[in-house]
């Protein structure tokens, strides 16, 4: 699957998107959040508070707890402001 960062999540990763494989026990959103911030420095400073990072599946936002099975692309946004 594909996974795209925007904002200040991608300019903390270092890359706008990548392909990402991973494993089986990674069922939902949040879990594949944790997965993620656990593959290094720069991503776990990306996720270091989780539950303010929002999630869209196939171009549409979910919860953390949504299932990513069969998901063709997971972006991951910083919480949006108003102006």
């Amino acid at each position: 699957m594909k996974a795209v960062y925007f904002a200040w999540v991608r300019e903390r990763i270092g890359k706008p998107e990548e392909e990402i494989a991973p494993p089986a026990s990674v069922a939902t959103a949040g879990d594949l959040i944790a997965w993620l911030a656990g593959r290094g420095e720069e991503y776990a400073y990306a996720f270091e508070q989780p539950k303010t990072i929002r999630v869209a599946i196939d171009r549409t936002h979910v919860k953390h707890g949504a299932a990513i099975a069969g998901a063709r692309e997971i972006a991951f946004f910083p919480p949006m402001t108003g102006g």
